[in-house]
C-alpha cells in the first residue's frame, strides 16, 4: 500500500490534472465508483486504479471490473487519497485512463441526427453539465468547438457524472465544426440573449445542431452568422436576470427536442 505522496505514482497521478501533462501522457483521471464503471463499460483503456481500500470497503464491483480489463489495481492509504481526490467525501476510486480520439471524424450521426453544439465553453463544471444533460436527451453528438477547457478536465468527467464516455463527443475549430454539419445537412440554430425566435418555433425533430455559447463571452457571432435561425429563450422574469447559465440553457433546448420527438 502507498501511504506516501511523495510516491511517484501518486504525483504523476496529480500531474494529470494540469491540461498540459494530460496532452503530453494521452492520459487523464476518473475518480469515482460510477464515472470509473461508465468509462469501463464504454470501452475506454484504464492503464491503473488507485484504491484506498478502507473508503472502498466492501463493494469492490468496478475494481474487479477494472483488473479484468487490464488495469493495475494499486492500494493507497487514506491521506494519499484525500490528496489525490478533488471531492468531498470520495469513494476511494481513482483511475488513470487513455485519452481517446475526439475529431469529428470519429462521429458518424444517423438520420435525423441532434447535436448540441458548445462553443468556448470556459467552465469545466458547465461542460461537464451540458454532456450529462446531452446523454441523457439522447443527443447523438456533442461538438465542443474552440474550447477554453478541454473535455478530459478531470472536474468535466466530474460534473458529466461519466456522460463524457456515454453520449460521442467532437472537439473542433469553428470553422471544421460548421463545414462538418453544413455537408450533412444539419439545420443550424444559434441561441443567445441576441436571438430573436423563441426556442418552442423552431422544428426540432429533424436533423439539428443547437449552439450555446460560453458564460462570460456567450456564442460568438460567427455562429449567428451562419446559423438558420437565431434562439431566444424568453424570460418574462422581474428579477433582472438576462440570461441563463449556459447548462440550463442547452438543458431546456434539449429537452424541447425530446418533446418534439417524441410527439412525432
Amino acid at each position: 500500500m502507498i501511504t506516501s505522496t511523495a510516491n511517484p505514482r501518486v504525483k504523476d497521478a496529480l500531474r494529470l490534472r494540469k491540461r498540459r501533462e494530460r496532452d503530453r501522457a494521452c492520459r487523464f483521471l476518473v475518480e469515482g465508483r460510477r464515472e470509473l464503471a461508465r468509462a469501463l463499460a464504454a470501452g475506454v483503456g484504464v492503464d491503473e486504479v488507485l484504491a484506498c481500500p478502507s473508503l472502498v470497503g466492501g463493494d469492490t464491483a468496478v475494481l474487479d471490473a477494472a483488473a479484468g480489463a487490464g488495469a493495475a489495481i494499486t492500494e493507497v492509504g487514506e491521506a494519499v487519497f484525500a490528496r489525490l481526490s478533488l471531492r468531498e467525501g470520495p469513494d476511494g476510486v481513482l483511475g488513470v485512463a487513455r485519452t481517446f480520439p475526439t475529431g469529428l471524424d470519429t462521429l458518424a450521426p444517423g438520420p435525423d441526427p441532434l447535436v448540441l453544439v458548445v462553443a468556448e465553453v470556459e467552465k469545466p463544471g458547465n461542460l461537464g453539465a451540458m454532456l450529462r444533460s446531452a446523454s441523457a436527451a439522447g443527443a447523438d453528438a456533442v461538438v465542443v468547438a474552440d474550447p477554453v477547457t478541454d473535455v478530459f478536465n478531470p472536474q468535466v468527467v466530474r460534473a458529466s457524472q461519466g456522460a463524457l464516455f456515454g453520449v460521442p463527443v467532437a472537439v473542433g475549430a469553428t470553422a471544421a465544426a460548421v463545414a462538418w454539419l453544413r455537408d450533412r445537412g444539419l439545420h443550424i440554430y444559434a441561441a443567445g440573449p441576441g436571438g430573436t425566435r423563441p426556442y418552442w418555433e423552431l422544428p426540432l425533430a429533424g436533423p439539428v445542431a443547437l449552439v450555446v455559447g460560453s458564460e462570460h463571452r456567450g456564442l460568438p457571432a460567427d455562429w449567428f452568422a451562419v446559423a438558420e435561425e437565431q434562439v431566444v429563450i424568453p424570460m418574462p422574469g422581474s428579477g433582472g436576470v438576462d440570461s441563463l447559465n449556459a447548462a440550463g440553457a442547452a438543458a431546456v433546448l434539449l429537452f424541447d427536442a425530446v418533446r418534439q420527438r417524441a410527439e412525432g
